[in-house]
C-alpha cells in the first residue's frame, strides 16, 4: 500500500471516502494498527491516562511522546504518523511551539502534529505551518483543557458556543491545518463545521458526518476497564481474553503441565 500524505487526506474527503484513525502507543500496537490498514497512527497524549496511568493527560512530558512516537514510527508503514502536543509545549510562545515540534519531526519520524485550541492559537499553527510542519488542529473537548471545561463535558450546545467552535474551525483552516478532530460536540455541529471546512473533519463523539473517525486504540479493542464513554464501540474483547489466557499459563504452571517437551530444550 501507498504511503499516506496530507494530501491523500485531502483527496479522501473530496471522494467522500471516510477516513480512519487510531491512537498507538508502541512498537507493536503501531504494527497491529498499521496492518489493519488505518490512514492515520496518532500517537496520542492519551498514553498518559492509558499507558501511564495518570488521571488526565496534563502530566505528560515531551520526553515521554518523543520516546513513545519514535516506537510508533517503527512500526508504521503506510499510515501517517501523527504526534500530539503535550500541555505547555507549545502555549508559552511560538518559539517554543517550534521548538518542540521540530522534535518530533527530527527526533522520531513523525509526520505531523496535534495541537488544541482554537483562534487563540492560530498564530501558533501559522508559523509551524510555514515552517513545514504539517498541523493537525483538535477542537470541541480538548483534553488539556479539562480543569477550564469542569470536566469531560459536551462541548457546543449552545447557539453561541456552536457559532464559536465553527469560527474556531474556520480559524485553525485558514492558518493551514490539514485537518480537525472535533471531540464531543453535537452530531449536528459536527455536521455543520465538516461542510464548512475544505480540510478533513476527524470525529470522536462528534456523530457520523465527520469526514473520518478516531478512537483511542485500548477502548476499540477492549483494553480500557475504568472509562465508558457514550461515543466508545468496543470492537473486540481483549481485556477478557487477555485475563483468561494469563490464568491458563498460571494454571499450568502451578499443575506442572508448562513447560512440557515441546517448550524444551
Amino acid at each position: 500500500m501507498e504511503k499516506m500524505t496530507v494530501a491523500k487526506l485531502r483527496e479522501k474527503k473530496n471522494r467522500k471516502e471516510r477516513i480512519t484513525m487510531l491512537t498507538a502507543y508502541d512498537y507493536t500496537f503501531a504494527r497491529m494498527v498499521d496492518e489493519a490498514g488505518a490512514d492515520v497512527v496518532l500517537v496520542g497524549d492519551s498514553l498518559g491516562m492509558v499507558v501511564l496511568g495518570h488521571s488526565t493527560t496534563l502530566p505528560v512530558t515531551m520526553e515521554d511522546m518523543l520516546r513513545h512516537t519514535q516506537a510508533v514510527c517503527r512500526g508504521v508503514s503506510r499510515g501517517m504518523v501523527v504526534a500530539d502536543m503535550p500541555f505547555l509545549s507549545y502555549q508559552a510562545s511560538e518559539e517554543d511551539a517550534l521548538r518542540n515540534a521540530g522534535r518530533f519531526l527530527k527526533e522520531t519520524g513523525a509526520e505531523g502534529v496535534k495541537l488544541e485550541g482554537g483562534r487563540s492559537i492560530q498564530n501558533t499553527v501559522r508559523r509551524l505551518v510555514e515552517s513545514g510542519i504539517p498541523v493537525m488542529g483538535h477542537l470541541g473537548l480538548t483534553p488539556q483543557s479539562v480543569h477550564a471545561f469542569g470536566g469531560y463535558k459536551v462541548q457546543g450546545k449552545t447557539e453561541e458556543a456552536a457559532r464559536k467552535l465553527v469560527e474556531d474551525a474556520r480559524a485553525l483552516q485558514e492558518a493551514g491545518c490539514f485537518s480537525l478532530v472535533l471531540e464531543c460536540v453535537p452530531a449536528t455541529l459536527g455536521k455543520e463545521i465538516t461542510e464548512a471546512l475544505q480540510i478533513p473533519t476527524i470525529g470522536i463523539g462528534a456523530g457520523k458526518y465527520c469526514d473520518g473517525q478516531v478512537l483511542v486504540l485500548y477502548d476499540a479493542l477492549g483494553l480500557s476497564t475504568d472509562l465508558h464513554p457514550k461515543f466508545v464501540k468496543r470492537f473486540a474483547g481483549l481485556w477478557d481474553a487477555g485475563i483468561e489466557g494469563l490464568k491458563r499459563y498460571m494454571s499450568e504452571v502451578k499443575d506442572g503441565a508448562f513447560p512440557s517437551d515441546e517448550h524444551s530444550f
